[in-house]
């Protein structure tokens, strides 16, 4: 970049950092009106575990969905030979067991034992949870699975295995079933806990099934966090009942019987052990230092893409250097390196992108640098956006831990809002950030480039939006906010890496092909 250029840019970078300061300091920020409300699409059918079913079908089915909380959730193993199971049961098992095989039927089904151990407790009841891994699978193979809960084994259902060399997930931000709360709906209700998780889970579902629908090639799903809105900070009854009643809305896609799903920890996941209780993830990191309730970072593999996980509502990076470093050991020929995280830390919403979700950033971007991260994908500030490639600036930058939470962030992302008021931390934050450079500005298809790409979801239920600050950053190459669920769909070959993002209920695509060729 020339001297002109960047003096350009570096002006442009500090204007949107002021003016972003101004904005933290004038209000707390708070969900737009904005909202999918699913009253307004009654005749809209989704397939759910309970059956098929519209809006109207799916109020009454709703008192058995909400407290069906033994549903099964699938997870990309360790590798692209492995799946990953967890589900809860009222019994605790002597081992937890699911048998594989490829034939309907369940003939020459292969049995495999797992973990089963004490969970949450909900409504006076406990519950257990219960993990196994389905190991020596083939690619491109149709595998049928049945799991065994309270001593029955319930109906088969069926996955399919995609091809390492060339397979294709689906990115999604921020669920977040219950974030309507609050809203009013088109047919009168103001949506409290129990009715915005209602609204939410059903959109979840209508994004799944539309997705899947138009790009049948998907082999699984990333989600950067949040999967639900209650965090249950105080773990009363009443706050892990619906905590509760949220993912059993979260798990109610009948798609999810089919599709594994790498989840990652939010703001909202992490207060609770629910989290960790309903998902399976390969090659946990308990070796971090300030791990949430939640749980921890993780890694796995699939062909020669390496998915790293991390657990960003702990504060520490030398927790994610560290699981960084130890994934890319036990992998070091992976081609791709792929972070997925919650906050954002080069995002471009108003709420977080300028605050709380850039605490990591003077931290975390020179470890992505010298361990040659390719991708990190971002949740948490439910707009979209997509930077350029972006580098470290080379330099030593304060951590600001003063603002940080000891070992999980939760809902406590005002403290540095409220610090921001003060002008002398402002002007100390919003110079520290500018820890970046600009590597390379081409858009399309770029061949080799420096630096590495960040992209930030929007919310794939529309159950809660945030709108977009004020002025763009330099660092954003596109961003978008209609209002509207999107997912991404994101294809890995050999030799190259692909995003494509839509509208969830058109189809449509919302921004051009963004493609990284290594030659």
């Amino acid at each position: 970049m020339s001297m002109s250029m960047k003096l350009f840019h570096n002006k442009k970078r500090l204007t949107a950092y002021v003016l972003a300061a101004l904005c933290v300091a004038s209000t707390g920020f708070a969900a737009t009106e904005h909202w999918n409300d699913a009253s307004t699409t009654p005749d809209t059918v989704v397939s759910t575990q309970a059956g098929d079913a519209n809006w109207e079908q799916w109020k009454s089915s709703w008192e058995t969905i909400k407290s069906d909380y033994e549903q099964v959730s699938m997870a990309p193993g360790k590798d692209a030979t492995q799946m990953n199971f967890a589900w809860y049961s009222k019994d605790k098992a002597k081992a937890a067991e699911v048998r594989i095989s490829t034939n309907e039927d369940m003939s020459d089904a292969r049995s495999f034992l797992g973990s089963s151990k004490e969970g949450t407790v909900i409504d006076g009841t406990q519950y257990y949870t219960n993990k196994t891994v389905a190991k020596d699978l083939q690619p491109d193979t149709t595998y049928y699975y049945q799991v065994k809960i309270d001593g029955q084994w319930k109906d088969a259902q069926s996955f399919k295995t995609g091809n390492p060399d060339d397979f294709t997930f689906m990115y999604v931000g921020d669920p977040q079933i219950g974030a309507s709360k609050g809203q009013t709906s088109s047919e009168g209700n103001k949506q409290d806990g129990d009715l915005a998780t209602r609204n939410d889970a059903y959109n979840w579902n209508k994004t799944l099934n539309s997705a899947l629908a138009q790009h049948p090639e998907i082999n699984f799903l990333v989600s950067p966090g949040d999967q639900i809105n209650e965090p249950a900070e105080n773990q009363s009854a009443e706050k892990i009942h619906l905590q509760e009643t949220q993912y059993a809305g979260y798990l109610s896609a009948k798609a999810l019987r089919s599709l594994p799903e790498a989840t990652s920890i939010g703001n909202h996941d992490s207060m609770t052990t629910g989290y960790q209780n309903h998902f399976n993830v390969p090659n946990p990191f308990t070796e971090e230092a300030n791990p949430t309730k939640a749980g921890h970072g993780y890694y796995y593999t699939y062909g020669n893409a390496l998915f790293i996980v991390i657990n960003a509502n702990n504060y520490n990076a030398a927790d994610h250097e560290a699981l960084i470093k130890k994934a890319i050991k036990a992998n070091p020929n992976a081609k791709w390196r792929i972070v997925v995280m919650h906050q954002d830390i080069y995002g471009s919403g108003l709420d977080h992108s300028d605050s709380d979700g850039i605490l990591l950033r003077t931290q975390l971007t020179p470890i992505y640098d010298a361990n040659k991260i390719d991708v990190v994908l971002q949740g948490h500030d439910h707009t979209y956006a997509r930077t350029y490639q972006l580098s470290s600036d080379g330099k030593q930058h304060a951590t600001f831990d003063e603002y940080k939470v000891k070992g999980q962030q939760g809902q406590h992302h005002n403290i540095l809002n409220e610090a921001l008021k003060d002008s002398e931390k402002k002007d100390a934050y919003e110079s520290q950030n500018l820890c970046y450079t600009i590597a390379d500005m081409q858009q399309g298809t770029l061949h080799n480039p420096k630096g590495v790409f960040y992209m930030s979801s929007n919310s794939a239920t529309g159950s809660k939006f945030y709108e977009l600050i004020p002025q763009q950053q330099d660092y954003i190459a596109a961003r978008s906010q209609n209002w509207r669920p999107t997912y991404s769909v994101i294809h890995i070959t050999k030799n190259q890496f692909s995003i494509d993002t839509y509208d969830a209920e058109t189809g449509a695509p919302i921004d051009q092909t963004y493609s990284i060729v290594k030659d």
